[in-house]
């Protein structure tokens, strides 16, 4: 599981670096923000999720539980703004000039298994850190 929480902080890592562009965008044109709520809160949810991997990944990394914890209070929010551990395989497509054929398939793919890294870090989280009171 110590391997597995590592592959998780590594994945971290990569949405960091491929969320860098969007915040690097958002940085700029701020002023260019609509502000209507729910543009606001995208933004501020983007922002907020950014600087959470951070510490989901150190933390994972570093074998704590505020690493698994993190990323509990992620889970949703990686749902709806599109940040799957795995999302930068909808970049293979593009890559193979082939976007309309696969890119639905792997963003299914990035669904399913945002859910089962969610599975794995409960099993790990009820292995190595719960403590059990009697």
């Amino acid at each position: 599981m110590r391997i597995l929480l590592k592959v998780f902080a590594l994945l971290d890592i990569i949405s960091i670096l491929f969320m860098v562009p969007q915040i690097w965008q958002i940085v700029n044109h701020f002023d260019a923000i609509p502000h209507e709520t729910l543009s606001v809160l995208r933004v501020v949810f983007t922002l907020l999720i950014f600087i959470s991997l951070f510490a989901s990944a150190t933390g994972l990394f570093r074998f704590k539980k505020y690493g698994i914890v993190v990323y509990y209070s992620q889970f949703p929010f990686r749902l709806v703004l599109w940040v799957f551990s795995i999302g930068f395989i909808t970049f293979l497509p593009e890559l193979l000039h082939q976007e309309n054929q696969w890119f639905g398939i792997l963003f299914r793919l990035c669904i399913i298994a945002e859910f089962f890294r969610a599975y794995y870090t409960l099993q790990a989280h009820r292995s190595y850190f719960r403590v059990i009171k009697q």
